[in-house]
């Protein structure tokens, strides 16, 4: 089942990619694990995959010990946090992850640094209105850049962003476009936007990272 969901949304990234003037190569596919057991994680990897995304430090954490050979010496597993990063679970994210996608304040930054583990970071941007979603503000953007480039420890990689839902793709499409003119405009080189319904127009706005977890692995249990 996971091989030929796999087989669909690759058809959908080849299209987008295509229609986008883009390269395949161009375009990391991060699948999301959350509320999934260890053994689906397993299972994409040896389809291939290696990139995962995780949204809560505690539910990663136990699950960690039955993917810990995935990453480490001569492993090539990457994990991302792309969901809320509390201050206080700084330091057990930074050894679980290899990516944390989700810093928005100065203050997450430096509590990251301080744990003294070498980490790829993006910073989340709040593009809309919703009160739930969380990211720095595009306005608060130049100061937080030179807060983590001066933390030895983190090195930012680009941006990434939530839209507000909406089962139509053009809706979300503004916001793509936004974050990618703002990526431009700091100089960052990854966008990390786009899910499963929407992934093609985040590939066509820029998208160098498509976050995917009920195309591949189907509903998730409430």
């Amino acid at each position: 089942m996971l091989r030929e969901r796999l087989k669909q949304v690759e058809e959908r990234i080849h299209g987008a990619t295509e229609r986008a003037g883009r390269r395949r190569s161009e375009v990391t596919l991060i699948a999301v694990t959350k509320k999934f057991p260890a053994s689906a994680t397993l299972e994409a990897y040896a389809l291939g995959l290696r990139h995962f995304g995780e949204n809560y430090v505690q539910e990663f954490e136990a699950k960690h010990p039955a993917l810990a050979n995935l990453t480490g010496p001569g492993a090539d597993a990457a994990f991302h946090l792309i969901g809320h990063l509390q201050s206080n679970k700084t330091r057990i994210a930074a050894e679980l992850f290899q990516v944390i996608e989700t810093v928005d304040s100065e203050r997450l930054a430096r509590r990251l640094n301080q744990t003294g583990t070498p980490l790829e970071v993006m910073i989340e941007v709040k593009l809309s209105e919703e009160e739930a979603k969380a990211g720095a503000a595009p306005e608060k953007l130049p100061a937080l850049i030179d807060v983590i480039r001066n933390c030895s420890n983190l090195r930012l990689s680009g941006l990434m962003t939530m839209p507000p839902w909406s089962d139509d793709p053009e809706q979300t499409r503004p916001y793509f476009r936004k974050l990618a003119a703002l990526a431009r405009t700091h100089g960052l080189p990854k966008l990390s936007m786009g899910m499963s319904h929407d992934l093609e127009a985040a590939i066509e706005e820029g998208a160098t990272q498509i976050r995917v977890g009920t195309a591949l692995f189907g509903p998730r249990s409430k």
